[in-house]
């Protein structure tokens, strides 16, 4: 199918692995121009090495609230538009709630939701004149509380409340917002602990990571490409009608309304 994003401008922040460098392989392999945002400026290039040409870099930790205006700054000097927002930043530390300290609580926000909000605001005139999109790589955990989750679980669900929010107001400025809430994706930290389940039983990889995802009720883990493709497919005319759209991707992870 061809989603007609040639040479549509797509600002991506987190895109130094995991999720959201397959989002930037697949937006660019749509023909997408492309900033990518993240905090390593070596992973970034080789982010940019792997999609092409029509890629350009902006290393900044976008904790700081005057980088993602900067970084929407940047991306408009560079293409003269934005037709595409993703807000993928953000990695959230687990633990026991009552273990956990008000840095840590601070970093979480700061990073996933505020960079977001950030992100949002300053680019909402430019998406607003191309009629362009955001999309908010969220996660399963706003939806279902978890007792190590709760700074992950309290982010995600206020980033996916800031997605309707967002999408009642691009209804009147003619700006898409949606979201997609991965579930157990394969990326580096949860290879991380298939590798470790492995050594503990003594089994192969493969059956690690079958036998941790029968525990958790699902058939397989999920691919990060498969969250990219869900990306394309948001960012593109032919989901003209999601507006405040939440994709849970993750296998019936979820059981809940």
């Amino acid at each position: 199918m061809n989603l007609n994003l040639t040479n549509k401008v797509a600002v991506i922040t987190g895109a130094s692995r995991g999720i959201g460098r397959s989002i930037a392989e697949a937006l660019s392999r749509e023909g997408m121009l492309l900033v990518i945002a993240a905090r390593s400026s070596d992973l970034l290039q080789e982010v940019a090495r792997s999609c092409g040409k029509n890629v350009v870099v902006f290393a900044a930790d976008l904790r700081d609230e005057k980088s993602p205006g900067a970084l929407i700054e940047f991306a408009v000097e560079k293409f003269g538009t934005i037709d595409l927002v993703v807000n993928n930043a953000g990695a959230t530390k687990r633990g026991d709630f009552l273990e956990l300290t008000e840095e840590d609580w601070r970093d979480g926000f700061a990073l996933k939701l505020y960079s977001a909000v950030r992100c949002s605001r300053a680019a909402w005139p430019h998406l607003a004149k191309s009629k362009g999109s955001i999309v908010n790589i969220v996660g399963i955990g706003g939806r279902t509380g978890s007792a190590d989750f709760s700074i992950g679980g309290s982010v995600n669900a206020a980033l996916l409340n800031l997605t309707k929010a967002l999408a009642d107001r691009g209804n009147k400025d003619g700006v898409r917002v949606n979201a997609i809430n991965p579930g157990w994706i394969a990326t580096d930290r949860l290879r991380s602990r298939i590798t470790k389940f492995a050594e503990d039983h003594r089994i192969g990889f493969d059956d690690a990571a079958a036998r941790m995802a029968s525990d958790m009720g699902i058939r397989r883990f999920g691919a990060p490409e498969e969250i990219a493709s869900a990306v394309a497919f948001l960012a593109s005319d032919v989901s003209g009608y999601c507006q405040g759209t939440i994709f849970d991707i993750d296998g019936g992870t979820t059981g809940t309304l």
